[in-house]
């Protein structure tokens, strides 16, 4: 998509912000959060056309790849945050996958992925809280982690938006249509409090979808862009008071106009180069 490029190049001109090409993740990472034969249907490009379909793509190498980066991307940002205390992905959020097929744009599910590649390669012990912002609910991810006492997942959400039918996340708060910035930061004040009261987190994973924004074609709230910028440090703070690292992805945006899409994404990247010099 253009507002990757976009944000990349003005991302590239930001002093103090270091750029890595996104690695790929392994099969066995993958493994981690999608079921065996999900992925060798991904890989092999035997997937159904209705499969296609509800990923919302045709199955191409490059696909692949993308996908793979996409989620290697997210692992890369939360193990460079455990040492630097935020790190981000300019693309991910791929919320959407389940752990046995693809949906909504989203081939593999990064955020379930990276939560659980921490566990499993990092520390054993290691707590992971999934704060979703993306104006969508984290269906994908609310489904791989049911039940997983050691992996936290937060999303506030359109209640009116896609998807249609929820899955339950450790923590719903879905918005009515229209909401505007101090319900939406209230909201998002009473998440993290909920939060912080059932789980202590070691590390953060933080959707930060530009499409909760006023200018968004899809997502039926009305938060402006300094409401954005709110929303972000709201969510910066937090970590930042409690020493917790945060990894972060762009998720979803879905602008009007594809430059008020990139302007949000960017503001996210500003802040949290802002909220990374004071974690040192």
């Amino acid at each position: 998509m253009e507002k990757y490029k976009k944000l990349r190049d003005l991302v590239s001109q930001l002093e103090g912000v270091q750029l890595e090409n996104a690695p790929t993740v392994t099969d066995s990472q993958i493994l981690y959060a999608h079921d065996a034969s999900y992925l060798i249907k991904v890989l092999q490009g035997t997937l159904s056309p209705q499969e296609q379909k509800e990923i919302g793509f045709p199955w191409s190498t490059q696909m692949v790849e993308r996908s793979r980066r996409s989620a290697g991307a997210t692992l890369a940002a939360a193990n460079i945050a455990l040492k630097e205390g935020i790190a981000g992905n300019l693309a991910g959020g791929t919320h959407h996958a389940y752990r046995n097929k693809g949906s909504g744009f989203c081939v593999f599910n990064d955020s379930a992925i990276a939560a659980r590649a921490l566990q499993r390669e990092v520390n054993p012990k290691l707590k992971v809280a999934v704060i979703d912002l993306d104006v969508h609910q984290g269906n994908g991810t609310a489904s791989i982690l049911e039940n997983d006492a050691s992996i936290f997942t937060l999303s506030i959400h359109g209640e009116n938006n896609f998807p249609f039918t929820k899955e339950v996340s450790d923590l719903d708060i879905g918005l009515p249509d229209e909401t505007a910035d101090q319900s939406y930061l209230t909201a998002l004040h009473q998440g993290l409090e909920m939060l912080e009261k059932r789980f202590k987190p070691d590390i953060m994973i933080y959707l930060a979808g530009a499409d909760p924004h006023e200018g968004d074609r899809l997502g039926k709230l009305n938060i402006s862009k300094d409401g954005m910028r709110q929303r972000d440090e709201c969510v910066f703070q937090f970590g930042l008071d409690r020493h917790i690292p945060i990894a972060f992805s762009m998720a979803g945006g879905y602008g009007k106009e594809i430059q008020t899409t990139v302007d949000v994404h960017f503001q996210t990247i500003q802040t949290a180069l802002q909220y990374q010099q004071r974690y040192r």
